[in-house]
Formats: C-alpha cells, structure tokens, sequence
C-alpha cells in the first residue's frame, strides 16, 4: 500500500493553514471565517476527487463514496474541523485528512466500493469558542436541541445562533442517521505513551469515564502574626490535605486510575491573612466505572472527614458525570489483525481525552486508531507526530476502510 510520506505531510500543512498564526499554531473556532474557509475547502477537495459532497443543517461535512451493492450501508470516518485557542496542526483534522487520503487510495486502487464510503469533517468538538462540546457528533444522531445553544454566547457577546446564521447554517431537527455500520476515527495520542514505548499504532479499547467537581472549603480568614496555630481554621492547608491523601490514594490504585487537582484558588490570597476559603477542581478519570465511582465516593468522603476534623465547611460539586465508553470488540480484533498482518508497530490502550468517537460508540460500531505525539504534547502549537507515524496510521486505516467497504 503506497501512502505517500509528501502527500501525508503536504495535506497537513495544507488544512493547518486554514486558521494558522504567524507566531505557529492554528486557531479555528466554530462558525469563525476561518473554520467556513477551511469547511469550504474540503468540500471543494471532496468534489475534486470524485466524491458527492454536501453540507447538513449546522455545518457537518460529507463526502461520499456511493456503494455499489450496499449503498445504504455507510462505512464512515473523520473526525472534527474545529481547534482549540493556538492549537496544533493535529487534533481532530488529522482524522479527516486521513479519512480523505484513504478514500481517495482506495477509490483509485480498487474502484467503487460495494459499501458506500463517506468522510466527515464535524463541525465542532472542543467547545473551545462556545461553552458546548461535540455540537458537530451530536447533531449526527439528533441528540442535540435548539434549546441547548440558544442562549449561549462566546466570550465576546456573539450569539451561537448568529454566528451560525452568518456562517449559512440554520438549526432544523434533522434526523438521527440510521444507516452508519461503522464508525472509525484516528487521532493523536496527546500523550506520551506510544512514544515511549516506540509503537506507530494505539488500538483503542475504551475511552474514559470521567468525574469533575468543583469544590469549595470554608475556613475562618484571619490575621497570619496573631492567631496561633490551633485557633486556625486554615483552608488552604485544609486543601493540602485533601491533595495530599487523595493523590497518594490515586498512586497506590495505579493505572488507568488518574487524578488532577487542576485550579486552585485561595481567598484573600494575600502574603499576612490566614486563607479562609479555597475553591479548587477534582478532575478523575478510569475506563471502569464501578472503580470509577468507588474511588470518588471515598475521596469525597475523605474530603467530609478532613474538613470536619479541621472545623472547616465543605461544598463538594460533582458537576460531570460520563461513563466510560468501551470501542466495538469486532473491530478492535480488526485493527489489531491489520496490524498483525501488516507488521506495523502497535499496543493496545485506552483513551485518557474525550473524542467524537464517545458519541457514535453507544449508537454504532465504533473504533478508534492512535499515532504518537512527541513528547505527549497536544493542544499546543508544538504538537507533532513524525511522519512516518502518521503513514503507519493512514495505512491501518485504509486497510480497516478496504475490509468494511470493499470485502463481503
């Protein structure tokens, strides 16, 4: 299979300027001119290389493929346009080059597919401009309403709606699809795994189930010189605790089990005032739900009984509450095989982020692919896979693509 490192490298560059900074890095945010520019671009790529491309009501791209025995049964891959604040030139547009690279090897190899193939370029994944998340995998399954984004606005006073209306779009319930057989995504790592352990490949099995609190411990604000220790209701060592115990707790379960401490913000929060009030986030995640839930409900519970003991007040707010969601087994076994037969490089491991793949995964036949990031970084203008990974990626893929599309 001749997946070209120019043509991989070349199409990289090629969508990362769509929204790229002169500084490096590229930002591209719902229903921005840039994001449309970049959305138009595709389709018009699309329509060059033989594809029926057309947009939905919010903005989603398609391009098809039409099968020649099977067309109402869609074999489809992609991922999402949209990019974080100075991101990289990876997240999420990786999955539709790749998609795009794929199809057009095999459409030019082996001809019409018995099933039709189709590439999606997803609106929106990382609420990055508005403050909600996988708006583009939602509307695919009508999981998504007016009444969710209505009354949202970015950080400048723009109106979701607007924005979406001057982009062309306008939100109509459109139904769910039915006709997808399999859903296949690839991605970077955004982590640091499979670089360090020298594997072109991750073949997911699961993505994360995830817990996210805010939290707020109330002390007693007093003056640093003239309270003693035992008078003080000190919340910021309140909080050391809670960190310390629940950190070492986390360490000892070991893996997938991870735990962050991410914002911490105590009050007054000046050098002479014993803190009163600490407000701090608690970010949990475990591809087991059962293990999931019972670890938080014993750090919560840590949390209650730290607090008491120190005489302090405790708001504990579990505002996030995802289950973990497992890949089909058929094509995890698949990919794997692939990467057997084709002697490419591989492990299998779980996702620590969230993608688009946790929307399709519960509705259809859902897989996805890892390639390396170097040095784990993601959502940064550094991020980066070696070439040759991406080849090795697109190459797995595209041999997923041939034995869904192609083969009886």
């Amino acid at each position: 299979m001749n997946i070209l490192y120019d043509d991989v490298a070349n199409a990289v560059d090629w969508i990362s300027s769509f929204g790229g900074l002169k500084q490096g890095g590229t930002t591209r945010l719902l229903y921005s001119a840039e994001w449309l520019a970049a959305q138009n671009a595709l389709k018009q790529r699309m329509t060059e290389i033989g594809m029926h491309s057309y947009f939905d009501d919010i903005g989603n791209l398609y391009g098809r493929f039409e099968g020649s025995k099977y067309k109402d049964e869609v074999i489809m891959s992609g991922s999402h346009v949209d990019t974080v604040v100075n991101g990289g030139k990876l997240d999420g547009q990786l999955g539709i080059i790749a998609a795009l690279l794929a199809m057009q090897y095999l459409k030019e190899n082996y001809g019409q597919p018995l099933r039709t193939l189709e590439l999606i370029s997803m609106a929106e994944e990382e609420g990055s401009r508005f403050p909600y998340v996988f708006w583009g995998s939602k509307n695919v399954f009508a999981i998504a309403n007016h009444h969710d984004v209505e009354t949202i606005q970015d950080s400048e006073g723009i109106k979701f709606v607007d924005a979406m209306q001057t982009c062309g779009f306008k939100f109509n319930t459109q139904p769910a699809r039915n006709n997808i057989k399999a859903f296949l995504e690839i991605h970077i790592e955004q982590g640091g795994v499979l670089e360090k352990e020298q594997k072109s490949i991750g073949v997911v099995t699961s993505i994360v189930g995830q817990r996210r609190y805010n939290i707020r411990l109330i002390g007693e604000a007093n003056h640093a010189g003239t309270t003693p220790m035992g008078y003080r209701k000190d919340a910021v060592y309140a909080f050391s605790r809670i960190c310390n115990e629940s950190i070492n707790k986390a360490i000892k379960v070991g893996d997938p089990l991870v735990l962050t401490f991410g914002h911490v913000e105590p009050k007054p929060n000046v050098v002479n005032v014993v803190p009163g009030e600490v407000l701090f986030t608690m970010d949990c995640r475990h591809t087991n739900k059962a293990q999931l839930v019972q670890f938080t409900e014993e750090i919560e519970a840590d949390m209650l009984r730290i607090a008491n003991e120190l005489g302090l007040e405790i708001e504990i707010n579990r505002w996030m509450d995802e289950d973990p969601i497992p890949m089909d087994n058929k094509l995890i076994k698949m990919l794997e095989q692939i990467c057997k037969e084709e002697k490419l490089s591989y492990r299998v491991m779980h996702s620590g982020a969230g993608h688009d793949s946790q929307i399709f995964a519960p509705r259809v036949p859902t897989a996805m692919l890892f390639v390396p990031s170097i040095k784990g970084i993601s959502h940064n203008p550094a991020e980066d896979t070696d070439t040759k990974d991406l080849v090795e990626g697109i190459k797995a893929l595209t041999h997923a693509l041939y034995k869904l599309a192609y083969q009886e």
